[in-house]
């Protein structure tokens, strides 16, 4: 680190410690003066939030690591601007606004700056550690917003996958998947995750799925039927498929798929039969109910 730069750094930790709730109460205004408040974040959240960044800002200019290295690579500067990211990307801020949010900082500071010296050249190079202190936690702040954004999406849309995929107990040891829509890897996935876990809580015998809403069926489809199949019978269960079309049959023949060491039926209720006749029941058990 240069003479400058350090004699900077001892000036931008002075101003910090002297001016902390001056900065802190002029850099939430001006984020109110600008609007980028979000419903769930009001004036006294902006306040921690000031805070804790002040505080883990000073922190950082206090170690001996580079300006623009702090928001990445400082612990404590690193998890606020993270957090302070999370928390207004769960109210519904804009990335945009809260990376502009973290940016608007380098404008109260030097306006205090400005007041503790007439020095050209020092506001100079005050500017140009702001800047890269800034800039970065900005970039941070919008990349965390992001990321986190995309956890929420893959989140929920496995959540609606298991959703459109529920595990059915029909009768006693017999479980029952029945698929709607389009079969991709992913959603074979989740069937598959979720009828081997039903198996192992119910001590099902057989695993029934049925296809009767799948609209087409071609290699990749039969594929990943015969996957499940096989990791159904690794669990010690039978599987029967049910549901098959005659379009569906048609093409699943000129597709050339061997599926004859499957079990198939034609509807739901001739594989639940099938099913009954697998288990060797009879009737209903005592105390036993049709499906949950």
């Amino acid at each position: 680190m240069s003479a400058i730069e350090s004699a900077v750094r001892d000036r931008l930790i002075h101003t910090l410690r002297d001016h902390h709730e001056e900065i802190a109460q002029n850099w939430v205004r001006l984020q109110i003066d600008q609007e980028v408040m979000v419903s769930g974040i009001g004036e006294e959240e902006l306040r921690r939030e000031a805070g804790q960044l002040l505080s883990a800002l000073l922190a950082g200019l206090e170690s001996d690591m580079a300006a623009g290295r702090l928001a990445a690579e400082h612990t404590e500067v690193r998890d606020t601007i993270t957090e302070l990211s999370l928390r207004r990307a769960r109210a519904g801020a804009t990335p945009t606004a809260t990376s502009l949010a973290v940016l608007s900082l380098k404008e109260v500071m030097l306006e205090i700056l400005q007041r503790s010296t007439q020095n050209a050249r020092e506001l100079f190079e005050a500017a140009v550690v702001i800047n890269r202190l800034l800039d970065t936690a900005g970039v941070l702040s919008f990349d965390t917003y992001v990321a986190s954004r995309e956890e929420i999406i893959s989140r929920q849309s496995r959540q609606l996958m298991e959703l459109s995929t529920p595990v059915v107990r029909l009768w006693r040891h017999v479980l029952a998947v029945p698929l709607i829509g389009t079969l991709d890897t992913d959603r074979t996935q989740v069937v598959m995750e979720s009828l081997l876990q039903a198996i192992q809580a119910d001590e099902a015998q057989v695993a029934i799925i049925d296809i009767t809403g799948v609209a087409t069926v071609d290699t990749s489809v039969a594929q990943h039927l015969m996957q499940t199949v096989a990791a159904v019978r690794l669990m010690g269960a039978d599987c029967v498929i049910s549901g098959i079309r005659p379009p569906i049959a048609q093409t699943i023949a000129q597709l050339g798929l061997d599926l004859s060491a499957i079990t198939t039926k034609a509807t739901l209720a001739d594989a639940l039969a099938e099913a009954i006749k697998i288990t060797g029941q009879a009737r209903i058990p005592t105390g036993e109910t049709v499906g949950r």
